[in-house]
Protein backbone atom coordinates (compact mmCIF):
# COMPACT_ATOMS: atom_id res chain seq x y z
CA UNK A 1 0.00 0.00 0.00
CA UNK A 2 0.57 3.29 -0.93
CA UNK A 3 1.93 5.19 2.32
CA UNK A 4 -0.45 8.71 3.55
CA UNK A 5 1.85 11.71 2.26
CA UNK A 6 1.97 14.17 4.60
CA UNK A 7 3.67 16.74 2.14
CA UNK A 8 0.91 15.97 -0.45
CA UNK A 9 -1.82 16.95 2.43
CA UNK A 10 0.23 19.78 3.57
CA UNK A 11 0.45 21.32 0.16
CA UNK A 12 -3.41 20.54 -0.19
CA UNK A 13 -4.08 22.67 2.81
CA UNK A 14 -1.81 25.52 1.92
CA UNK A 15 -3.43 25.70 -1.80
CA UNK A 16 -6.79 25.30 -0.22
CA UNK A 17 -6.24 28.47 2.29
CA UNK A 18 -4.17 30.34 0.13
CA UNK A 19 -7.13 30.34 -2.90
CA UNK A 20 -9.35 31.30 0.35
CA UNK A 21 -7.42 34.01 0.61
CA UNK A 22 -7.37 35.03 -2.55
CA UNK A 23 -11.48 34.82 -2.91
CA UNK A 24 -11.69 37.39 0.20
CA UNK A 25 -11.72 41.06 -1.45
CA UNK A 26 -11.53 42.62 2.17
CA UNK A 27 -7.97 40.73 2.50
CA UNK A 28 -6.78 41.88 -0.44
CA UNK A 29 -7.94 45.48 -0.20
CA UNK A 30 -5.75 45.37 3.19
CA UNK A 31 -3.04 43.50 2.26
CA UNK A 32 -2.05 45.30 -0.72
CA UNK A 33 -4.13 48.18 -2.24
CA UNK A 34 -4.63 49.70 1.24
CA UNK A 35 -0.89 50.19 2.03
CA UNK A 36 -0.23 51.72 -2.06
CA UNK A 37 -2.71 54.15 -0.68
CA UNK A 38 -1.10 55.29 1.86
CA UNK A 39 2.46 55.14 0.21
CA UNK A 40 0.65 57.39 -2.36
CA UNK A 41 -0.81 59.78 -0.82
CA UNK A 42 1.87 60.72 1.72
CA UNK A 43 4.47 60.31 -0.91
CA UNK A 44 3.11 62.61 -2.79
CA UNK A 45 3.52 65.26 0.12
CA UNK A 46 4.42 68.90 -1.19
CA UNK A 47 5.76 67.23 -4.04
CA UNK A 48 9.09 69.15 -2.92
CA UNK A 49 7.56 72.44 -3.00
CA UNK A 50 5.72 72.56 0.20
CA UNK A 51 2.20 74.17 1.16
CA UNK A 52 1.19 76.93 -1.25
CA UNK A 53 -0.15 80.44 -0.40
CA UNK A 54 -1.91 83.19 -1.63
CA UNK A 55 -0.73 86.81 -1.33
CA UNK A 56 -2.09 89.84 -2.87
CA UNK A 57 -0.22 93.36 -3.55
CA UNK A 58 -0.40 96.88 -1.86
CA UNK A 59 -1.27 99.99 -4.45
CA UNK A 60 2.08 101.32 -2.94
CA UNK A 61 4.45 98.71 -3.81
CA UNK A 62 7.30 98.98 -5.78
CA UNK A 63 6.46 96.01 -8.34
CA UNK A 64 9.34 96.66 -10.70
CA UNK A 65 12.32 95.08 -9.27
CA UNK A 66 13.61 91.70 -8.43
CA UNK A 67 12.04 90.88 -5.43
CA UNK A 68 8.85 91.25 -6.43
CA UNK A 69 9.73 89.19 -9.43
CA UNK A 70 10.97 86.24 -7.46
CA UNK A 71 8.31 86.33 -5.44
CA UNK A 72 6.45 86.11 -8.76
CA UNK A 73 7.71 83.04 -9.58
CA UNK A 74 8.06 81.44 -6.47
CA UNK A 75 6.68 78.01 -6.78
CA UNK A 76 5.10 78.47 -2.87
CA UNK A 77 3.59 81.82 -3.95
CA UNK A 78 0.35 82.95 -6.02
CA UNK A 79 -0.34 86.63 -6.30
CA UNK A 80 -4.02 87.48 -6.19
CA UNK A 81 -5.36 90.26 -8.12
CA UNK A 82 -8.55 92.61 -6.84
CA UNK A 83 -8.64 95.06 -9.58
CA UNK A 84 -11.98 96.81 -10.82
CA UNK A 85 -13.36 97.18 -14.04
CA UNK A 86 -12.12 100.14 -14.56
CA UNK A 87 -8.60 99.17 -13.51
CA UNK A 88 -8.37 100.82 -9.63
CA UNK A 89 -8.03 97.99 -6.82
CA UNK A 90 -11.03 97.01 -5.17
CA UNK A 91 -9.21 97.69 -1.15
CA UNK A 92 -12.70 96.43 0.68
CA UNK A 93 -12.37 92.40 -0.91
CA UNK A 94 -9.00 92.42 -0.58
CA UNK A 95 -9.30 93.46 2.98
CA UNK A 96 -11.75 90.93 3.45
CA UNK A 97 -10.20 88.15 1.40
CA UNK A 98 -7.62 88.69 4.00
CA UNK A 99 -9.80 88.71 7.35
CA UNK A 100 -11.58 85.77 5.60
CA UNK A 101 -8.23 83.61 5.20
CA UNK A 102 -9.29 83.48 1.27
CA UNK A 103 -5.45 85.01 1.07
CA UNK A 104 -2.30 84.84 3.31
CA UNK A 105 -1.16 88.24 3.33
CA UNK A 106 -0.90 91.58 1.64
CA UNK A 107 2.78 92.70 1.11
CA UNK A 108 4.48 96.26 -0.30
CA UNK A 109 7.83 95.88 -1.39
CA UNK A 110 10.28 99.12 -0.59
CA UNK A 111 13.65 99.94 -2.27
CA UNK A 112 15.66 102.22 -0.43
CA UNK A 113 19.76 102.84 -0.22
CA UNK A 114 21.93 102.03 3.35
CA UNK A 115 24.36 104.16 4.75
CA UNK A 116 26.96 103.47 2.25
CA UNK A 117 24.58 103.79 -0.90
CA UNK A 118 23.84 100.19 -1.50
CA UNK A 119 20.67 99.45 -2.66
CA UNK A 120 18.67 97.45 0.04
CA UNK A 121 15.02 96.05 -0.28
CA UNK A 122 12.32 95.82 2.52
CA UNK A 123 8.78 93.88 2.66
CA UNK A 124 6.18 95.07 4.88
CA UNK A 125 3.54 92.43 5.27
CA UNK A 126 -0.02 92.41 6.92
CA UNK A 127 -1.57 88.94 8.20
CA UNK A 128 -4.21 88.02 10.44
CA UNK A 129 -3.98 85.83 13.15
CA UNK A 130 -6.29 83.44 11.11
CA UNK A 131 -3.88 83.01 8.91
CA UNK A 132 -2.02 80.65 11.40
CA UNK A 133 1.37 79.03 10.59
CA UNK A 134 1.62 80.77 7.90
CA UNK A 135 2.34 83.68 9.43
CA UNK A 136 5.99 82.75 10.44
CA UNK A 137 6.17 80.51 6.93
CA UNK A 138 5.73 83.22 4.80
CA UNK A 139 8.24 85.65 6.89
CA UNK A 140 10.62 82.91 6.01
CA UNK A 141 10.00 82.68 2.61
CA UNK A 142 10.26 86.74 2.19
CA UNK A 143 13.39 86.97 4.07
CA UNK A 144 14.62 84.03 2.29
CA UNK A 145 14.33 86.15 -1.43
CA UNK A 146 15.39 88.94 0.08
CA UNK A 147 18.99 87.77 1.79
CA UNK A 148 19.56 86.20 -1.71
CA UNK A 149 19.08 88.97 -3.97
CA UNK A 150 21.50 91.43 -1.98
CA UNK A 151 23.99 88.82 -1.21
CA UNK A 152 24.42 88.58 -4.60
CA UNK A 153 24.89 92.20 -5.03
CA UNK A 154 26.43 93.25 -2.13
CA UNK A 155 28.34 90.23 -1.11
CA UNK A 156 27.27 90.59 2.49
CA UNK A 157 24.65 88.58 4.11
CA UNK A 158 22.21 91.38 5.42
CA UNK A 159 19.83 91.84 8.17
CA UNK A 160 16.39 90.30 6.43
CA UNK A 161 13.87 93.26 5.70
CA UNK A 162 11.07 92.03 6.48
CA UNK A 163 8.17 93.78 8.70
CA UNK A 164 5.39 91.59 9.62
CA UNK A 165 1.78 93.70 10.89
CA UNK A 166 -0.31 91.14 12.68
CA UNK A 167 -3.79 92.08 13.41
CA UNK A 168 -6.37 90.24 15.37
CA UNK A 169 -9.34 89.09 13.42
CA UNK A 170 -10.55 85.87 15.94
CA UNK A 171 -7.76 83.84 17.33
CA UNK A 172 -7.24 80.54 15.61
CA UNK A 173 -7.09 77.43 16.53
CA UNK A 174 -6.01 73.49 15.48
CA UNK A 175 -9.94 72.65 16.54
CA UNK A 176 -11.15 74.59 13.67
CA UNK A 177 -9.41 72.55 11.56
CA UNK A 178 -9.92 69.30 12.76
CA UNK A 179 -13.05 69.34 13.64
CA UNK A 180 -14.74 69.86 10.44
CA UNK A 181 -12.80 67.12 9.32
CA UNK A 182 -14.30 64.55 11.69
CA UNK A 183 -17.52 65.65 11.14
CA UNK A 184 -17.08 64.89 7.23
CA UNK A 185 -15.37 61.70 8.66
CA UNK A 186 -18.11 60.58 11.18
CA UNK A 187 -21.07 60.70 8.35
CA UNK A 188 -18.83 59.26 5.46
CA UNK A 189 -18.56 55.84 7.15
CA UNK A 190 -21.10 55.57 9.29
CA UNK A 191 -23.70 56.55 6.66
CA UNK A 192 -22.43 54.38 4.22
CA UNK A 193 -21.71 51.65 7.07
CA UNK A 194 -25.88 51.94 7.98
CA UNK A 195 -27.35 52.39 5.31
CA UNK A 196 -25.52 49.74 2.67
CA UNK A 197 -25.48 46.50 5.32
CA UNK A 198 -29.19 47.37 6.45
CA UNK A 199 -31.25 47.44 2.96
CA UNK A 200 -29.12 44.37 2.08
CA UNK A 201 -30.23 42.93 5.17
CA UNK A 202 -34.05 43.94 4.20
CA UNK A 203 -33.35 42.91 0.69
CA UNK A 204 -31.83 39.86 1.98
CA UNK A 205 -35.03 38.99 4.34
CA UNK A 206 -37.36 39.87 1.65
CA UNK A 207 -38.38 42.32 4.02
CA UNK A 208 -38.36 45.11 1.36
CA UNK A 209 -40.67 42.84 -0.82
CA UNK A 210 -43.03 42.44 2.03
CA UNK A 211 -42.57 46.51 2.57
CA UNK A 212 -43.39 46.39 -1.99
CA UNK A 213 -46.36 44.27 -1.53
CA UNK A 214 -48.48 46.71 1.06
CA UNK A 215 -50.07 50.16 0.19
CA UNK A 216 -47.03 52.43 1.18
CA UNK A 217 -45.60 54.05 -1.46
CA UNK A 218 -42.30 53.24 -2.24
CA UNK A 219 -40.49 56.56 -2.38
CA UNK A 220 -42.16 56.48 1.43
CA UNK A 221 -40.66 53.11 2.12
CA UNK A 222 -37.15 54.21 1.14
CA UNK A 223 -37.44 57.15 2.81
CA UNK A 224 -38.84 56.15 6.37
CA UNK A 225 -35.87 53.64 6.66
CA UNK A 226 -33.34 56.13 5.04
CA UNK A 227 -34.14 59.40 7.25
CA UNK A 228 -34.32 57.10 10.44
CA UNK A 229 -30.54 56.60 9.86
CA UNK A 230 -30.35 60.45 8.29
CA UNK A 231 -31.78 61.72 11.63
CA UNK A 232 -29.24 59.49 13.99
CA UNK A 233 -26.05 61.05 12.18
CA UNK A 234 -27.41 64.51 12.07
CA UNK A 235 -27.73 64.04 15.86
CA UNK A 236 -24.29 62.95 16.46
CA UNK A 237 -23.31 65.41 14.47
CA UNK A 238 -25.00 68.36 16.69
CA UNK A 239 -23.22 66.71 19.50
CA UNK A 240 -19.56 66.73 17.71
CA UNK A 241 -20.14 70.67 17.24
CA UNK A 242 -21.63 71.02 20.77
CA UNK A 243 -18.91 69.00 22.30
CA UNK A 244 -16.02 71.26 20.10
CA UNK A 245 -17.74 74.44 20.97
CA UNK A 246 -18.35 74.41 24.88
CA UNK A 247 -15.03 72.02 25.15
CA UNK A 248 -12.66 72.83 23.18
CA UNK A 249 -13.79 76.50 22.18
CA UNK A 250 -14.68 75.84 18.18
CA UNK A 251 -15.47 78.65 16.40
CA UNK A 252 -18.42 79.40 15.16
CA UNK A 253 -18.73 83.11 13.55
CA UNK A 254 -21.96 83.81 14.01
CA UNK A 255 -23.26 81.64 16.58
CA UNK A 256 -26.64 79.54 16.34
CA UNK A 257 -26.74 81.07 12.92
CA UNK A 258 -23.75 79.23 12.01
CA UNK A 259 -24.57 76.20 13.72
CA UNK A 260 -27.94 75.89 11.60
CA UNK A 261 -26.03 75.99 8.57
CA UNK A 262 -23.38 73.72 9.44
CA UNK A 263 -26.21 71.55 10.13
CA UNK A 264 -28.05 71.71 6.71
CA UNK A 265 -24.78 71.47 5.31
CA UNK A 266 -24.44 68.52 7.13
CA UNK A 267 -27.94 67.06 5.51
CA UNK A 268 -26.96 67.72 2.36
CA UNK A 269 -24.10 65.29 2.83
CA UNK A 270 -26.02 62.92 4.22
CA UNK A 271 -28.64 62.41 1.76
CA UNK A 272 -25.86 62.44 -1.17
CA UNK A 273 -24.36 59.58 0.87
CA UNK A 274 -27.96 58.02 1.49
CA UNK A 275 -27.62 57.57 -2.08
CA UNK A 276 -24.02 55.72 -2.16
CA UNK A 277 -25.23 53.39 0.43
CA UNK A 278 -28.05 51.97 -1.83
CA UNK A 279 -25.87 51.63 -4.81
CA UNK A 280 -23.31 49.40 -2.65
CA UNK A 281 -26.69 47.23 -1.52
CA UNK A 282 -27.85 47.27 -4.59
CA UNK A 283 -25.01 45.62 -6.23
CA UNK A 284 -23.16 43.17 -3.49
CA UNK A 285 -24.37 39.41 -3.53
CA UNK A 286 -22.89 38.88 -0.26
CA UNK A 287 -22.67 41.25 2.61
CA UNK A 288 -19.02 40.80 2.53
CA UNK A 289 -18.47 42.42 -0.25
CA UNK A 290 -19.53 45.88 1.44
CA UNK A 291 -16.40 46.70 3.72
CA UNK A 292 -14.62 46.30 0.25
CA UNK A 293 -16.95 49.22 -1.69
CA UNK A 294 -17.13 51.56 1.41
CA UNK A 295 -13.35 51.54 1.78
CA UNK A 296 -12.67 51.82 -2.20
CA UNK A 297 -15.04 54.73 -2.22
CA UNK A 298 -14.34 56.35 1.60
CA UNK A 299 -10.77 55.50 2.22
CA UNK A 300 -9.10 58.21 -0.46
CA UNK A 301 -11.65 60.36 0.85
CA UNK A 302 -10.38 60.39 4.39
CA UNK A 303 -7.00 61.11 2.48
CA UNK A 304 -7.37 63.24 0.17
CA UNK A 305 -9.89 65.84 1.00
CA UNK A 306 -8.17 67.81 3.95
CA UNK A 307 -9.90 65.93 6.52
CA UNK A 308 -6.71 65.56 8.49
CA UNK A 309 -4.49 67.71 6.61
CA UNK A 310 -5.09 70.46 3.76
CA UNK A 311 -4.84 69.05 0.48
CA UNK A 312 -2.31 72.28 -0.26
CA UNK A 313 0.73 69.70 0.68
CA UNK A 314 -0.31 67.74 -2.41
CA UNK A 315 1.07 68.48 -6.48
CA UNK A 316 -1.29 70.89 -8.18
CA UNK A 317 -2.70 67.94 -10.07
CA UNK A 318 -3.48 65.88 -7.53
CA UNK A 319 -5.37 68.81 -6.29
CA UNK A 320 -7.22 69.10 -8.88
CA UNK A 321 -8.32 65.77 -8.46
CA UNK A 322 -9.24 66.37 -4.73
CA UNK A 323 -11.52 69.56 -5.31
CA UNK A 324 -13.61 67.69 -8.01
CA UNK A 325 -13.51 64.30 -7.88
CA UNK A 326 -13.98 63.86 -4.23
CA UNK A 327 -17.56 65.13 -2.16
CA UNK A 328 -16.18 65.18 0.50
CA UNK A 329 -13.66 67.75 -0.01
CA UNK A 330 -16.66 70.35 -1.19
CA UNK A 331 -18.54 69.54 2.68
CA UNK A 332 -14.64 70.20 4.22
CA UNK A 333 -14.04 72.83 2.48
CA UNK A 334 -17.49 74.69 2.85
CA UNK A 335 -18.11 73.57 6.38
CA UNK A 336 -14.61 75.49 7.42
CA UNK A 337 -15.39 78.46 5.52
CA UNK A 338 -18.75 78.99 7.42
CA UNK A 339 -17.50 77.62 11.04
CA UNK A 340 -14.39 80.03 11.19
CA UNK A 341 -14.10 82.36 7.86
CA UNK A 342 -17.31 83.99 8.38
CA UNK A 343 -19.40 82.81 4.98
CA UNK A 344 -22.63 81.93 4.78
CA UNK A 345 -24.17 78.82 3.13
CA UNK A 346 -25.11 81.23 0.12
CA UNK A 347 -21.47 82.14 -0.26
CA UNK A 348 -20.50 78.47 -0.75
CA UNK A 349 -21.74 78.44 -4.14
CA UNK A 350 -19.05 76.31 -6.07
CA UNK A 351 -18.84 73.32 -3.12
CA UNK A 352 -23.07 72.94 -3.54
CA UNK A 353 -22.96 73.24 -7.20
CA UNK A 354 -20.29 70.30 -7.10
CA UNK A 355 -22.38 68.69 -4.42
CA UNK A 356 -25.32 68.88 -6.77
CA UNK A 357 -23.80 67.35 -9.40
CA UNK A 358 -21.98 64.46 -7.50
CA UNK A 359 -26.06 63.65 -5.98
CA UNK A 360 -27.54 64.15 -9.36
CA UNK A 361 -25.31 61.66 -10.12
CA UNK A 362 -25.56 59.21 -7.62
CA UNK A 363 -29.51 58.97 -7.15
CA UNK A 364 -29.66 58.57 -11.05
CA UNK A 365 -27.19 55.11 -10.54
CA UNK A 366 -29.04 54.36 -7.75
CA UNK A 367 -32.28 54.62 -9.53
CA UNK A 368 -31.06 52.35 -12.42
CA UNK A 369 -29.60 49.28 -9.81
CA UNK A 370 -32.08 49.47 -6.80
CA UNK A 371 -33.22 46.06 -6.57
CA UNK A 372 -36.21 45.44 -3.98
CA UNK A 373 -35.54 41.53 -3.43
Amino acid sequence: MQSYSQYRAFMAIARASFRSIMSNPSALFFSFLFPVIFIFIFGSFGNGNGVHYRIAVSDYSDTANEVFDSLRTNPLLTIVSFNKADGTTDTVARRAALEKDRISAIISIQRFRDSSGKSQYQIRDTLTNASGNAISALQQIFANIINTITLKHSGSRPIPQVLPHVYSVRQYRNIDFVLPGMLGFSILFSTLFGISFIFFQFRQQLILKRFYATPVSRLNILLGIGISRLVFQLINVVMLIAMGYFLLHFTLVHGFVTFLEMSLLSIIMLLLLLGVGLIFSSIVKTDTAIPLLINLFAFPQMLLSGTFFPIEVFPQWLQTICRYGLPLTQYNDAIRKISFTGLHIWDCGKELGILGIWMLIIYFIAIKVFKWE
